[in-house]
Order: structure tokens, then sequence, then C-alpha cells
């Protein structure tokens, strides 16, 4: 179990990482560099949670403030990481931006980092009060609604973005039982597996989108040049 799980922590924070760096140094526009920022300020900030966790099994000391800061850390990245989103959508799509629809993430977003560090959570006793852990949720549920709805709606755009609102979709079904009842049932914990791996799927995406576009701009210069030496 401790031997699987660290091994799927440790390769999905070097693929989040390495990904984030790959795609900004191909990045030849704002989106692609927003898919870069993204996916690095991911993998950054869950490894402030999952190192302490996988040294937690292997070395006998006490993670516990390691793990709750971790777990703030992540509450926040991951909190930027979906405004990130938003604005990836409008960078990609070329999409008109709504003053209204902006204002509401930014709102969700600022509230949710908000209540994160309110000293009830509990983070350096790495707390799972169910209360805390539902009240900071409800405005994160609330912008990540918000973020999938918006995708869904250009699924029809982008056929390499199609299923992002579907990624997004799942990433919160197997987050919200974990926040609600892992407390108490622990074994909730196991999914946040799956939802790591639709966050692998959403970096992939990113990853797939830049490289591609970058490989297709190379591939025109070729011919460019082919047709002047013919």
């Amino acid at each position: 179990m401790k031997y699987g799980e660290s091994i799927f922590d440790v390769l999905y924070l070097l693929f989040a990482i390495v990904s984030g760096v790959v795609i900004l140094a191909r990045a030849k526009d704002r989106s692609g560099r927003l898919m870069g920022f993204a996916a690095l300020i991911l993998g950054c900030g869950d490894a402030f949670h999952l190192v302490p966790r996988v040294l937690n099994y292997f070395i006998g000391a006490d993670f516990t403030a390691a793990l709750g800061i971790g777990k703030l850390v992540t509450s926040v990245t991951m909190t930027l990481f979906y405004v990130l989103l938003y604005y990836v959508r409008l960078a990609y799509f070329r999409g008109t931006e709504k003053k209204g629809v902006t204002a509401a993430v930014w709102a969700l977003a600022a509230l949710r980092i908000a209540l994160c560090v309110f000293p009830q959570n509990g983070w350096l006793k790495n707390s799972s009060d169910m209360t805390w852990g539902i009240i900071r949720n409800v405005p994160f549920v609330a912008l990540g609604a918000v973020i999938c709805v918006l995708y869904f709606k250009s699924r029809n755009e982008s056929r390499r973005f199609k299923p992002v609102w579907v990624y997004i979709l799942l990433s919160f079904a197997f987050y919200i039982p974990v926040t609600v009842g892992a407390g108490s049932v622990p074994m909730l914990g196991m999914l946040m597996l799956p939802k790591t791996v639709c966050y692998i799927l959403l970096i992939a995406t990113f990853l797939l989108a830049v490289c591609r576009r970058s490989g297709g701009e190379k591939t025109d210069r070729t011919k460019e040049r082919n047709k002047e030496t013919a």
C-alpha cells in the first residue's frame, strides 16, 4: 500500500512539474504560458502535501504539522489552478471576457482562500474537522462548477479540449466525499488517487495542445523552406 501510493505520488509530481517546464519552454502564446503556469502551480503546490506524506511512510518522525501546512498550501494552489483554468479557456478559445463571470471567479477564489486561513481549520494539528472541511470547500466547489460549465459550453470548439469538463467534474466527484467523510471513514481518502488521475489528464491535455501546436508551426516552416528551395 505505502509503496504503491508513494510511487504514484512521486511520479505524479514529476510529471506535473516537468510538464509545466516543458509547456512553458514550448509555449508560443498566452494560452500556452497559462497552461504551463497552471501545471507548475498544481505540481509544486501538491508537493507541499505529498512529499511529507511520502516521508511519513518511511521516516519515524512527527509530520503532523508538515502534513497540515501542506494541506493548506495545496488548498490555496488548487484554487489558483482553477482561476488559471478560467483564463486558459479565455485565451485558448479567444472568447470574450464577461466581467460578471470574472468577478464571480475571483470572488469565489478569494472567499475560499480566506476561509482556508482561519485557525479553526486546525492545520498545525492536521485536523480533519468535518464542519470546517465543508465550510472552506463550499466556494471551491462553486468555483469548480463555474469552470466546469464554461468548458462544457466550449466542448465542441476543440476536439483536444472536449473532455476537459469531464475531468473537472470527475475530480470534484472524487474530492467531495474525501472532504466530507474521510475523517470518519479513512478509506475514502483513496478517492484522491482517481482525482489525481483527472489532474494528470488535464496536464496531458495542456502538454499535447502546446507541443502539437509548436510542432505544427515547425512543419509549416519546413514546408515553406522546401517550396523556396524547389
